[in-house]
């Protein structure tokens, strides 16, 4: 088995606010006068729905204050990323919400795209920012976060996450004038409800990918249609099996939905708060699934190609799982290196 630390990646489902290291929070906690509790030792929580979660992600956006914090957390992000193996990275960050919060608009995401550019100059990582806005907060802050989007070259998508409870029908003005500046629109659905919330974010909000989406089996007809589009779906198991959306990783539908003929990306979503990595969540699954190099490297391809990179990052991370993938010469015998 290859080591998968080295197999190249593209990372499209995580959120930036949830790879914080836990050292880091506790630094920015105290700096912030925040009180950070200490990491748990007996592995990740379990959530008892997405509601709960929320309001222990509530810490974590507490702590983030200042441009050196943001800055600093994108800068380290970059650092995780490239030790697990990616080369490409879409990374997810609320923009608006952290501007509204500390009364100036533009400063993370300013720092986070300064951050980011550091982190690529350091450590090789070609980074992309999607913004996301609740499905609970204002059309207005949505607004907000598209013209945040247009104002930098660097984010290239938008699309909205949070409670799925809430509609999606209420923003399909603005996701049109999203589309129509030129920005791609990726949604979480299919995570905590079921179809409906698919279908109406490929038919209201035109997804272009699905965040989750593992809601999907529950009908074989939205299957097929999913399946027909060749729409991708951001599949992060330990993140599901953490927040409750799956007993166990042993039960989670991803084998399922690559049967199904579903175009199948693996993701993180919230790594620190699962307790997993990418390079991790591939280790998991081939644990989890029995699945050989070749199928692993299989869902790497997908991820690239699912991905917004230029043409020519996909290329060369494909020619990279290729060598990836490429059996290792074997070692000459003694005879034939004419020794004794």
């Amino acid at each position: 088995m290859r080591d998968l630390t080295l197999l190249p990646k593209a990372h499209l489902h995580v959120h930036l606010e949830s790879t914080l290291r836990w050292t880091t929070l506790r630094e920015l906690g105290e700096a912030s006068g925040v009180p950070v509790p200490s990491r748990p030792e007996d592995g990740p929580p379990v959530f008892d729905g997405f509601r709960q979660f929320a309001d222990h992600n509530t810490l974590i956006r507490t702590c983030l204050r200042r441009p050196e914090d943001f800055r600093r957390v994108a800068v380290e992000y970059c650092e995780d990323e490239a030790a697990q193996g990616t080369r490409y990275a879409e990374v997810t960050f609320t923009a608006a919400s952290h501007g509204e919060r500390l009364g100036d608009l533009g400063m993370p995401l300013e720092a986070v795209l300064d951050g980011l550019a550091e982190g690529r100059a350091r450590f090789g990582i070609e980074c992309r920012v999607i913004l996301d806005h609740s499905r609970r907060r204002s059309v207005e802050r949505a607004w907000r976060t598209v013209k945040l989007a247009e104002s930098h070259d660097e984010v290239i998508a938008v699309g909205l996450a949070g409670d799925e409870a809430y509609p999606l029908a209420p923003f399909a003005e603005v996701l049109d004038a999203a589309r129509d500046a030129g920005l791609h629109l990726v949604h979480h659905a299919g995570e905590t409800c079921g179809p409906d919330s698919i279908r109406a974010a490929i038919t209201v909000g035109r997804t272009e990918r699905l965040g989750h989406g593992i809601r999907v089996l529950d009908d074989p007809d939205l299957v097929a249609e999913v399946r027909e589009r060749g729409i991708p779906l951001e599949v992060c198991p330990s993140s599901n099996v953490t927040l409750g959306l799956a007993a166990s990783l042993d039960a989670h539908p991803l084998p399922l939905l690559r049967d199904a003929g579903l175009r199948v990306t693996l993701n993180t979503d919230i790594p620190s708060t699962a307790g997993t990595s990418l390079a991790e969540e591939y280790a998991r699954v081939r644990t989890a699934f029995g699945y050989d190099d070749a199928a692993l490297a299989e869902l790497s391809r997908t991820g690239v190609d699912a991905s917004f990179a230029p043409a020519a990052t996909k290329e060369r991370i494909h020619r990279a799982i290729d060598a990836w993938l490429r059996p290792k010469p074997e070692r000459p015998d003694a005879a034939d290196q004419g020794v004794g």
